[in-house]
């Protein structure tokens, strides 16, 4: 005789408030099949828009503080770790988005922190020093090499990233990403080889390599963290959660920036720098420039954060490295920096991998589209 049959499986334990209208906004799941067609195209147009904000926040942060910067360097500002702790001092301005929502604009039942446990909380300190390291590599590199070089020799991060993701977050290769990545790194080696006499004056050999080796290091450290965050970011079911992860890592690299500067006299420079800095009215104009780049950095940082949660760490790579070719031309017509044959080879290269990969991906993007709709279809004849 049988015995009783087992009790019946306890239902999952309901998900933390606010959980399931933030997921929504951020992704499509592939419960949408089963949505009603206005609601699943609310959830397309809430992910659209808000892949497009980052990318925004993403090209104006990418452009604005490679030109700030090599500003503040132009006219006598010289510290290097003055620079480095700009690019992540500026963390405060991420409290608004932050704590705004939820006790000002009432618009989220999530409260700030809300699930943030240790396994975000250490991840996010560790990278946060790691991406301090990387910001003091950059400025090394951007206080020698003219913006042109430095942009377009940083792309050279993009080989590594692929081969970084396949290992980490086990990226397909495909068709359009290899060849996208062939083409933005041929273009940063056209460069490494017809670059020698793209030297400042007065800048020696040794410097330069300096800053040479120093940029491409950055590079490579940031190809490492883009996958790295694509991983941690699979813990995180909001945006708001990659807004706080954000927070943290960018406290953590001030703090080691902080400590650089205090170590090395970096506080006292401040002073020396503004008494000599000759545009915008000396010390008014320095502490402009120092503002700027404290606010056009977070831009940044949240912009790239925002396209590896919403995309891949290899489709934010490649995002970053077309604006290369933006920052090129904006330090010609800016700066002034020589653009020879080489560059613009270099350049007319790197577009032409960001398009093909575009191309890739909108095609990619239709055969879903077309597959959603079919599935669609099929349920509702269920």
């Amino acid at each position: 005789m049988a015995g009783p049959s087992p009790p019946p499986p306890s239902p999952p334990p309901p998900p933390p408030p606010g959980e399931e209208d933030a997921a929504t906004l951020v992704t499509i799941t592939e419960n949408n099949m089963h949505e009603s067609p206005q609601t699943n195209h609310k959830s397309i147009k809430n992910y659209t828009l808000l892949l497009a904000m980052n990318y925004a926040f993403l090209f104006v942060g990418s452009v604005s503080a490679t030109l700030i910067l090599k500003f503040y360097f132009i006219h006598k500002g010289s510290s290097r770790w003055v620079s480095t702790w700009v690019q992540s001092a500026g963390f405060p301005v991420l409290l608004l988005p932050v704590y705004l929502p939820y006790y000002v604009f009432k618009c989220t039942e999530r409260k700030p922190f809300s699930g943030f446990s240790s396994n975000l909380l250490i991840p996010s300190l560790v990278v946060g020093v790691f991406l301090g390291v990387n910001n003091l590599l950059f400025s090394w590199g951007n206080s020698y090499l003219p913006v042109s070089t430095s942009s377009l020799l940083l792309s050279s991060q993009l080989g590594f990233n692929l081969i970084l993701s396949m290992i980490i977050v086990k990226q397909k290769i495909t068709f359009k990403n290899l060849n996208c990545v062939i083409l933005l790194t041929l273009s940063s080696v056209l460069l490494a080889i017809g670059s020698s006499h793209d030297k400042p004056a007065g800048l020696t050999r040794s410097k330069y390599l300096v800053g040479f080796f120093s940029t491409l290091g950055a590079g490579l450290m940031f190809a490492l963290y883009l996958p790295i965050m694509e991983a941690v970011y699979r813990r995180v079911y909001c945006y708001a959660m990659v807004l706080e992860m954000q927070l943290v890592m960018e406290a953590a690299a001030t703090v080691f920036a902080t400590v650089g500067m205090a170590a090395d006299g970096g506080f006292g420079d401040m002073r020396v720098e503004s008494g000599v800095f000759d545009r915008g009215g000396g010390v008014v104009g320095y502490w402009l420039t120092i503002v700027g780049n404290l606010i056009v950095w977070q831009f940044c940082f949240v912009g790239t954060a925002g396209m590896v949660f919403l995309t891949t760490s290899l489709t934010g790579g490649i995002c970053m490295t077309a604006l290369m070719a933006v920052n090129v031309v904006a330090g010609v017509v800016v700066y002034g920096d020589a653009f020879g044959g080489v560059k613009a080879v270099s350049t007319v290269l790197c577009v032409w991998g960001f398009c093909s990969y575009l191309y890739g991906m909108y095609v990619k993007n239709i055969k879903q589209k077309n597959k959603s709709d079919e599935s669609a279809v099929e349920m509702n004849h269920i």
